[in-house]
């Protein structure tokens, strides 16, 4: 249809040439490369529509190797974007890695290494926002306990205890306990620490009554 009305604009155009011999008819450049844009996206999404209507009912399979697919590509893009120089590369790398369906034990290093070692705040916080998802991993939360003495920002030494809150992760308490001891800490990073060994062991001594 989107050709058929250009052709028909166009014979139009022609005859009024025709009509009027001193009238230069031409299409805008601009114009003519996105009506053939927009044919072309028509064109293309016509044969994606077809090819579905066509397929069989029993075309299963061909839906889970095509989502299959797309996984993978998320996760290609991530780690590229995580490689990258720009900060904010690296943050939209982070923002792809929320949208892969499972976890993924090469993103979920990725991940772990900014936290630790992104020269970036910004990715780091978001780095470990991302990480809950892959946090039932028991060796991903004693990572992330990890993380908190070696961080030299305050901002994701309280975002990664809060995480381990949100856990609940009792493993972690050592740790935290370690780290509201030494003097040599960041004072609001030491009552955080405080206050977080309170709520891990709030949150055990609930366990035990429900059990």
């Amino acid at each position: 249809e989107v050709l058929e009305a250009y052709q028909a604009g166009r014979a139009s155009g022609l005859a009024g040439q025709a009509a009027d011999p001193g009238r230069v008819f031409r299409l805008p450049r601009s114009r003519h490369i996105w009506q053939a844009a927009l044919a072309f996206a028509l064109l293309m999404v016509g044969v994606f529509l077809g090819r579905y209507v066509a397929e069989p009912r029993g075309a299963g399979p061909n839906v889970a190797q095509l989502q299959g697919e797309v996984e993978a590509l998320r996760q290609l893009v991530t780690l590229s974007l995580l490689q990258e120089q720009s900060p904010s590369s690296r943050l939209r790398g982070v923002t792809y890695s929320y949208q892969m369906a499972r976890p993924d034990a090469q993103v979920e290093q990725a991940l772990l290494y900014a936290v630790n070692h992104d020269s970036n705040v910004n990715v780091r916080l978001s780095a470990v926002d991302a990480l809950e998802k892959y946090a039932t991993n028991a060796q991903i939360r004693r990572a992330l306990a990890d993380a908190v003495p070696e961080q030299d920002s305050p901002l994701v030494q309280i975002a990664l205890m809060d995480l381990l809150v949100q856990l609940n992760d009792k493993e972690a308490a050592p740790a935290l306990r370690k780290l509201a001891q030494d003097v040599q800490a960041d004072g609001q990073v030491r009552q955080h620490a405080a206050w977080a060994i309170q709520r891990i062991e709030i949150g055990r001594a609930s366990c035990r009554e429900r059990v």
